[in-house]
């Protein structure tokens, strides 16, 4: 850089030097020099073997250092150009979903299902392509049982809406609630969903929400029989879901309300998972995951990494969220360069043991409650592979831990056990690990699996042989 400067001072004082001179100097250093230039690129603009070019982007540094051979560095792996550094994905998940809501103006615009130009100039297709192009497949928020009042929608259609007409509305989080009694609405939120996916068929997923409580009941549609409205506006849904299922029936749903507000069997059969709770803390959710597992299967049940509870790990938040369908709603900026590598191990070993977990036979081991420390195990249908998630959360000083009976194995199988999900460099632990039991020893005597360290995480492989 100084040298830089020092010559531009000096050709501002004096004078460049003539054009038949810098090619020369070019040429003469193009051809001495040790410097293997890449296919496409001049002499003139290569950088010198180890040289580190530095960026921030989204609150994270990016190091590119040039290699010998002119080429690029980036975590490990070597590019072309820096262009395609810039193009790697450096997500580690396996299969990411680009979630996105479409009233872009928040509140203010909700049930005006128009993307706002200044915002959206080129689109949601413009979107979709994008993430496309990246291997992504992308996903939209959508809360189509809702209306602001200051809408067009609701300008339009009051009588759409639930309200007393002789009493000031009532607002929460700025919204009203559509009535879903009147076909005429059905027919409308269902346009919401087939609007959308014949306008962009990429759209791969869809959060459906619905946060705001029923205020003010009075439905204009239904006139004398308001006695009906609870009973006819669930029946409403019920109409629109299975007009989308008839439609679109490998279309992925999430459904969400105010957190797991609606989770009920009759809707997951349109649904193909609910969200128990707005609340991501991971020790939190040990306990609403064990309490919602008395009901609901662990494949109905949303299980995402965030950045709450910041004194927990990555792993532990990361190993809570695999006992459920594992996501991530956590920015690549959140998580140090050891994060990354060990979730990317983590989404691989997931993938793999999916069969278990999703559609396994599930025993709870130690419940939270009572406890400084919980375990769950899954079981495959055919007892030859299993895998066991173990938790310490607040252990005592000092504390007297005692071995864990696993459940649902074949006795007079021989298994061996391995711990997974080790972070970078770590070791395992884990008394016997590698070694080979038999199931009834396993589920007779059992693993040692909890420690005394605060917020510490454990998760087990166990195949037989």
């Amino acid at each position: 850089m100084e040298s830089r400067l020092a010559y531009r001072i000096q050709e501002l004082a004096y004078g460049a030097l003539p054009a038949n001179i810098r090619n020369m100097l070019v040429e003469a250093g193009a051809k001495h020099s040790k410097i293997r230039s890449a296919a496409g690129r001049s002499a003139q603009t290569l950088l010198m073997p180890g040289t580190t070019l530095i960026r921030e982007w989204d609150e994270r540094e990016y190091r590119v250092t040039v290699t010998p051979d002119g080429l690029y560095e980036l975590n490990g792996q070597v590019f072309k150009s820096l262009s395609a550094a810039a193009r790697h994905k450096r997500s580690p998940v396996s299969n990411p979903l680009k979630a996105s809501t479409w009233p872009t103006l928040g509140s203010t615009t909700l049930d005006d299902w128009d993307e706002t130009a200044d915002k959206l100039p080129h689109g949601i297709g413009y979107l979709t392509e994008a993430a496309k192009k990246k291997g992504i497949k992308f996903g939209i928020w959508i809360e189509p049982e809702m209306v602001n009042p200051k809408s067009e929608l609701y300008e339009k259609h009051k009588d759409w809406v639930i309200h007393l007409p002789n009493r000031d509305e009532y607002y929460f989080r700025n919204q009203l609630v559509l009535d879903l009694s009147n076909p005429k609405v059905q027919d409308y939120v269902f346009g919401v969903v087939d609007n959308l996916m014949t306008k962009y068929p990429d759209i791969a997923f869809f959060k459906w929400d619905c946060n705001s409580p029923i205020t003010n009941i009075y439905s204009v549609y239904l006139k004398d029989k308001q006695s009906h409205l609870y009973i006819d506006y669930v029946r409403g849904l019920y109409n629109v879901l299975e007009r989308v299922k008839a439609k679109y029936p490998d279309l992925p749903m999430m459904l969400c309300s105010g957190g797991g507000g609606r989770s009920d069997y009759e809707a997951l059969s349109y649904f193909t998972e609910f969200w128990p709770s707005d609340n991501t803390d991971p020790i939190e959710r040990l306990f609403i995951q064990w309490g919602f597992s008395q009901v609901f299967p662990a494949k109905t049940m949303c299980a995402h990494v965030t950045t709450w509870n910041k004194n927990s790990s990555v792993k532990f938040r990361t190993d809570v969220a695999m006992m459920c369908k594992l996501g991530f709603d956590i920015k690549l900026a959140d998580m140090s360069k050891d994060d990354e590598t060990y979730c990317r191990t983590a989404v691989q070993n997931y993938n793999r043991l999916k069969p278990v977990v999703l559609e396994g036979d599930m025993y709870r081991l130690v419940s939270p409650y009572g406890s400084n420390h919980t375990s769950t195990m899954y079981v495959g249908k055919d007892k030859d592979k299993a895998v066991v998630f173990a938790f310490d959360i607040h252990p005592r000083y000092a504390e007297k831990t005692l071995p864990v009976r696993l459940q649902g194995l074949d006795a007079d199988k021989m298994y061996r056990v391995k711990e997974i999900n080790l972070m970078p460099g770590a070791n395992s632990s884990l008394s016997g690990n590698g070694e080979v039991f038999s199931g009834e020893f396993l589920m007779n005597v059992g693993l040692n699996l909890f420690t005394t360290q605060q917020l510490n995480s454990r998760v087990v492989e166990v195949v037989a042989e």
